[in-house]
């Protein structure tokens, strides 16, 4: 039985040598590939809907992570808007040689869900019910204000400086 809430979802991978780069650790771009299918399982099991990606924020790789080590991507919505998702991901490598456990990756999604017609399409509100939730929520709330109001400065100097 799953004892995972509808808002999160953990998968398990085995790193493959088709994901190395040329110094035989896995490619930054194979782990962003999983981690967008990660994001979309959670943010679409969550929503109902068809989700896309709007954006990727504050990727970390904090460790390499090298073939045959089992990779377990956790998955949480932390926030939602009318629309759209922030989902958090935490990257965990297992070395299984040397039965060792590590945080290899954070970062955060923004989804966006959408109707067959592909607008954008109401998505049920999250209820933060215990402290790591509350802290999620209220950290993601910083980060989308943080976000806008990086847009808005950015839509400033474009008015102020064209072409």
């Amino acid at each position: 039985m799953n004892t995972l809430q509808s808002h999160q979802l953990s998968m398990t991978v085995l790193m493959t040598p088709d994901m190395a780069n040329f110094s035989g650790k896995v490619h930054g771009g194979a782990i962003l590939r999983l981690l967008d299918q990660v994001a979309y399982a959670c943010a679409s099991r969550y929503a109902g809907h068809y989700v896309v990606t709007l954006s990727v924020d504050q990727v970390t790789f904090r460790q390499p992570i090298a073939v045959g080590e089992l990779v377990t991507f956790l998955a949480s919505v932390n926030y939602t808007g009318s629309t759209s998702m922030e989902v958090g991901i935490k990257v965990v490598a297992e070395d299984i040689i040397g039965q060792s456990v590590r945080h290899a990756n954070s970062c955060f999604f923004t989804m966006v869900a959408v109707d067959e017609h592909g607008k954008p399409t109401a998505v049920p509100p999250l209820q933060p019910s215990n402290c790591d939730e509350k802290r999620r929520h209220a950290a993601a709330q910083i980060r989308r204000q943080l976000r806008q109001e990086m847009e808005q400065r950015q839509h400033e100097l474009l008015a102020a400086n064209p072409g």
